[in-house]
């Protein structure tokens, strides 16, 4: 469930139950009583959260399951009844681009071809795309329900049992591979929770961020299972029971879609399915950098002034670009954004605001921005005013000792509100060592601006670096 705001899509609630409807169809395609029933209690459970929600408000979109099952027909009727809305039972390529779309809505746009491979109970989706816009498109019979059904039935985990299950999940992206290795990409990106728990626990045993899956790691896992010889919960707890128990599939047809698709390292997306439904609810399809579509969105919902925002950005990119020319366009807008949202947490308070500001850009939902991205813009907020201390850390490292700098140095420049228009400042940075120059008759007549000035040498001597007015 999530609001709409501004044409950006914000999470309110969101319920999670574990049915596993693909584990209960039987050799003759049907799902069994046991499983129907459970299906009917969660849905039961999901229309009361439901209830009183416009129909038009509300997708309900049945997968793999419902695509096999041969007695779904007589299931749906119930099923819908029980959740109160109807039920929508969507093709293979399509649940494809639904997923595509909510894993393009979740990382920060770039023009680079993405692959996304989503392995879900039942069905495992692989898709090529740019933007928002899916280039290829398939869905292959193979899930990490079934598979583990399959080939792992009694829970025994041998070297021939994984080895099978890989070789029939080659098999499955045999007549796709083609199409889906590079260089029809340049990124690899796993969604879902095969996805996750498998970056969890290889990020875990090999020091790697949580979010990255690697053929190393892979093996390494593969190893682990088979001298354990079955799935033990209490092994993982990183990652929720329920989705151990069926990790032994999902491991061999990752392996497989590594080796098949020749993919090196694979990063995790926050989003999948789910958010690719509200996104195609909302019929959003844009190459507008969603980042910068959620920033304009936090300065209207934040009431930041917009006039601040604008002089101290221009500021503090002039001094930026004085101090690392070399630097990358993606330092400059992560000191643009920075600027543009410093100071947010006014509208909690103005005591400590910059604590406040840096709290929530690293804890809200942000659209588009990773949580990487999140701990940078509230780093540099932080950092923007008050004891330089708090940031100490980073200003180890050139780049971001400029990006501090140069908003510290523009938020106190600008702290009268007043259109000065442009500060004859110059600065030049050469290894611990900021040197600022500014025009002696402009600090004649601004002498709070010099005291604040010579505050600020104070603190950066205080940390063992140089910042040196001329």
């Amino acid at each position: 469930m999530a609001r709409v705001e501004g044409g950006q899509i914000f999470p309110l609630d969101t319920l999670r139950e574990p049915v596993r409807l693909g584990a209960g169809i039987g050799a003759d395609k049907h799902i069994d009583a046991a499983t129907c029933e459970r299906t009917l209690d969660c849905l039961a459970r999901f229309g009361q959260r439901l209830r009183g929600m416009p129909v038009d408000n509300v997708r309900v979109v049945g997968t793999n399951a419902f695509r096999v099952a041969k007695n779904i027909g007589e299931l749906l009727p119930e099923a819908e009844v029980a959740l109160g809305f109807p039920i929508e039972i969507v093709a293979g390529r399509e649940e494809a681009r639904l997923i595509y779309l909510g894993v393009a809505h979740s990382l920060p746009a770039s023009r680079q071809r993405r692959l996304v491979v989503d392995i879900g109970g039942g069905s495992t989706e692989c898709i090529v795309g740019q933007f928002y816009r899916p280039l290829r498109l398939d869905s292959l019979y193979m899930g990490c329900v079934s598979y583990t059904l399959r080939f792992f039935p009694d829970g025994r985990i041998t070297a021939d049992s994984l080895q099978r299950a890989q070789i029939a999940a080659l098999s499955e992206l045999e007549h796709i591979a083609h199409d889906f290795r590079p260089p029809a990409w340049t990124q690899a990106v796993g969604s879902s929770g095969s996805a996750r728990a498998l970056s969890q626990i290889i990020g875990e045993e090999q020091g790697l961020d949580s979010g990255v899956i690697t053929p190393d790691g892979l093996e390494r896992l593969a190893q682990r299972l088979q001298r354990a010889g079955r799935v033990d919960p209490s092994a993982f707890p990183q990652v929720r029971p329920d989705r151990v128990q069926v990790l032994p599939g999902g491991l061999a047809i990752m392996r497989a879609v590594f080796e098949a698709l020749g993919i090196e390292r694979m990063v995790v997306a926050e989003g999948a399915m789910r958010q690719g439904i509200l996104y195609d609810m909302l019929g959003r399809s844009s190459e507008k950098d969603l980042r910068g579509a959620t920033v304009h969105q936090f300065q209207r919902r934040y009431r930041i002034d917009l006039q601040q925002a604008s002089a101290v950005e221009t500021t503090a990119l002039q001094l930026f670009e004085q101090m690392q020319p070399d630097a990358d366009e993606s330092a400059r807008q992560q000191l643009r954004w920075a600027a543009d949202l410093h100071e947010l947490g006014l509208s909690v308070a103005c005591a400590g605001y910059h604590k406040h500001s840096a709290y929530i850009l690293r804890n809200a939902d942000m659209p588009g921005f990773s949580r990487a991205e999140q701990d940078t813009l509230a780093t540099l907020v932080l950092g923007h005013r008050g004891k330089l201390a708090r940031v100490s850390e980073v200003l180890r490292q050139p780049l971001r000792c400029a990006q501090v700098a140069a908003l510290r140095l523009s938020a106190l420049l600008h702290r009268s509100r007043h259109l000065v228009g442009e500060v004859p400042i110059q600065a030049y940075m050469q290894g611990d060592r900021i040197r600022i120059t500014l025009d002696a008759a402009w600090l004649e007549a601004h002498p709070l601006t010099l005291a604040a000035l010579h505050e600020e040498l104070r603190q950066w001597e205080s940390l063992g670096l140089r910042l040196q007015l001329a």
